[in-house]
């Protein structure tokens, strides 16, 4: 009996282990996502007075931050995040095509702390996929699928990026 409620609590406490850790990864992809749409704007800003025509990128640019401040489930969030992505990737072509913008100062410092955020990024969500790969992998094993139930955790979403996002940008002279 005594051995029994001992499995009961390592495998109830092993599911709540697995649970706070997607929890805390998604909380460190968000940490990230949060510096990355910080950066932006300043980003637009600097080449909004070198390259004024270019309208359409930076409503893209802000239509993705807003649909990811709105998002409210993780592949939502995920989404918005891809948009984003697209989307700066679209801003920082700009530079090829503007070259004032290689030598502003403000650009290229920008541009610094945003390729420093897009690396932590992604290794923030690589660790977030992994957290959820543990998690998953738990709750559909026999006895951890029974001990998640015991402890309400469930299985969780990847983050995933469109393909759309992950196309690379066509630059146009």
């Amino acid at each position: 009996m005594l051995l029994a409620g001992g499995c009961v609590y390592t495998g109830y406490n092993q599911a709540v282990r697995f649970d706070e850790g997607v929890k805390n990864r998604w909380a460190q992809v968000e940490n990230q996502l949060q510096r990355r749409f910080e950066l932006i704007p300043n980003l637009v800003e600097t080449v909004k007075g070198v390259a004024k025509q270019e309208e359409k990128i930076f409503l893209g640019v802000a239509e993705a931050r807003k649909a990811y401040f709105q998002a409210g489930s993780i592949n939502q969030k995920a989404r918005a995040a891809g948009a984003m992505e697209s989307a700066l990737s679209r801003l920082l072509v700009l530079r090829e095509s503007y070259p004032a913008l290689k030598s502003n100062e403000s650009f290229l410092k920008l541009q610094d702390q945003l390729e420093g955020t897009e690396n932590r990024l992604a290794v923030e969500r690589k660790r977030y996929n992994d957290a959820v790969r543990a998690v998953n992998t738990f709750t559909r094993e026999l006895l951890g699928r029974f001990y998640s139930g015991l402890a309400g955790v469930g299985p969780a979403e990847y983050f995933e990026i469109e393909e759309a996002a992950k196309a690379t940008p066509k630059v146009k002279f």
